[in-house]
């Protein structure tokens, strides 16, 4: 239940494919917490057992949705993952959250602009023969552009996002 008057963060990430995803969902909490926040973390939510894997994962699915409904504001994971992009899940969460209003705040370790974090050749093509955008933004600019504010760390965003929103 959530805590009066605290705003409510989404955790988005990948982070819950981590080996030890239920304790650093705690550890997310627990930052959130410290700096005035009710972190909602996609394992608080309920699977019934029994259910066959496209049940399960509709399950999964609505009630992230609904938890970001709820929510005053997302933090969201950017790092890559499974590659040169961050997940496509979290993408999704953002795109939702920025639809419904949401302020995003996004994290990942800086490393320069896609152009220069993607290997391309003299005219900006990658090794597939696409196209590396060159806005000198750290991600795609449809994630660069909507959200609230970005950091490097989870710990640095926690803290961002917790004095943006109570500035708001």
């Amino acid at each position: 239940m959530p805590s009066a008057g605290k705003p409510l963060v989404y955790l988005a990430g990948f982070d819950v494919f981590r080996a030890d995803a239920i304790e650093y969902g705690r550890y997310l909490k627990a930052l959130c917490d410290r700096h005035g926040l009710e972190g909602l973390y996609p394992f608080d939510n309920e699977v019934p057992e029994g259910l066959r894997p496209e049940e399960a994962a509709a399950v999964i699915c609505n009630a992230n949705i609904a938890m970001i409904k709820g929510c005053d504001g997302v933090l969201a994971n950017l790092n890559p993952f499974r590659g040169a992009e961050p997940d496509s899940g979290t993408a999704f969460e953002v795109g939702m959250a920025v639809a419904l209003g949401k302020p995003v705040w996004a994290y990942f370790a800086a490393k320069g602009s896609l152009r220069e974090q993607i290997a391309n050749d003299a005219a900006g093509f990658d090794e597939q023969g696409f196209q590396v955008e060159d806005f000198g933004l750290p991600r795609n600019l449809m994630l660069a552009c909507t959200w609230a504010g970005s950091s490097e760390t989870a710990e640095q965003a926690i803290e961002a996002l917790a004095t943006w929103l109570g500035h708001r």
